[in-house]
């Protein structure tokens, strides 16, 4: 039950994560996408309005009447209001000379109808974006009282050798739709991919999981393994104690080379002869062996551990390492120490760690077991 809470609470952390950084992530993308559309319009519809201009000062300046000009400009972009672009021609009094749609040639252009308020004024795409989005003026003269306008202008050019001039009209509601399209492709697309992410970071965090769930009972099994060990050979430990102590009496009426009873010891400049029942354990450091009694005194001795340990009673004693030698009586609990090691715990305790090796450490276990 913990595992399913788990892996839901996760499920929700990432879909949250997924959900702040595509909202924030979304937003630039539209922004930059609908930029760079409204910056082709734009300067699309800037050349066309040059273009139209410059060809008809040219048509003007060739002697062309201007009725016929007119016709002709009338003529080529006559219905083309339904594309996201298209020009007109007004004069400078604000009268509608050429209209795609033929039903406004005539009418007068408020000042109101311009969102640039100057031939030759600029629109970055950023101003269009707030014009289509916020309805935000830019610069112009525009006030947008209109709420129901089809269309906006958006760049004037005077035309050559006449008072015409040339207004470039963005289709608002095409290119809208555009935008609005564009927005619906990345949703779309945030929604399958965040989907997704949230769906294989789910299962890889089930698997990553579940594996480590695995390796961590197989370590548990092997630590209770360990343990129970452990606490096996601590109990040898306290039968063998037990043996030994209840074989002592017997063991003192021997006086063999092999179980010494007492060994010869200094204490500074002082001889002291030291029963073999008093001793915890013994060790060596910096080339000097010193002897550890049950009651924490410590004395050295001028024999090595190996010629000490060859006359001490092997029931009693054990070779722990090279630096140690210890009583059966004077081990308090063995524990687990590194890698298949193990480390023995006396009284009176030691400094220095009293290490068996995991070469050693079965023939530890069968010395307790005899």
């Amino acid at each position: 039950m913990r595992k399913d809470r788990l892996y839901l609470f996760t499920f929700l952390a990432i879909t949250v994560i997924f959900i702040l950084i595509a909202g924030v992530a979304i937003r630039s993308f539209i922004k930059v996408s609908a930029n760079q559309l409204l910056e082709s319009q734009l300067e699309s519809s800037k050349r066309e309005a040059k273009e139209v201009a410059t060809l008809v000062g040219f048509q003007l300046a060739s002697g062309l009447d201007k009725d016929v000009v007119v016709q002709n400009v009338q003529e080529s972009i006559e219905n083309t209001n339904t594309e996201n672009g298209f020009i007109c021609m007004f004069d400078w009094s604000g009268r509608e000379i050429c209209h795609p749609d033929i039903t406004r040639v005539g009418q007068q252009v408020s000042p109101n109808q311009s969102s640039v308020s100057s031939v030759n004024g600029d629109i970055t795409p950023a101003d269009f974006y707030d014009l289509l989005t916020n309805k935000r003026s830019f610069g112009g003269i525009r006030d947008f009282g209109e709420e129901q306008r089809e269309s906006e202008i958006i760049y004037l050019y005077p035309v050559p050798n006449s008072d015409w001039i040339i207004g470039a009209h963005a289709n608002l509601e095409k290119i809208s739709n555009q935008i609005d399209g564009l927005r619906s492709k990345f949703y779309t697309i945030f929604i399958i991919m965040g989907f997704a992410i949230v769906l294989c970071s789910v299962i890889m965090v089930r698997l990553i999981g579940s594996s480590y769930e695995k390796r961590l009972e197989a370590k548990n099994q092997r630590l209770e393994d360990e343990v129970v060990n452990l606490a096996k050979l601590n109990k040898d430990l306290d039968k063998y104690q037990q043996r030994v102590i209840e074989a002592r009496p017997q063991s003192q009426s021997k006086n063999t080379e092999k179980g010494r009873k007492r060994i010869l010891t200094y204490v500074r400049n002082e001889l002291k002869p030291i029963s073999t029942e008093d001793i915890a354990y013994i060790f060596m450091e910096s080339t000097i062996t010193y002897v550890v009694c049950f009651d924490g005194s410590q004395s050295t001795s001028n024999s090595s551990l190996d010629e000490l340990f060859s006359n001490l009673d092997e029931t009693h004693f054990y070779r722990a390492n090279r630096q140690f030698i210890v009583a059966i009586s004077a081990i308090n609990k063995i524990i687990k120490y590194g890698n298949n090691q193990l480390k023995i715990l006396v009284d009176p305790n030691s400094e220095v760690d009293i290490i068996i090796s995991k070469n050693r450490a079965a023939e530890f276990k069968q010395w307790l077991n005899t």
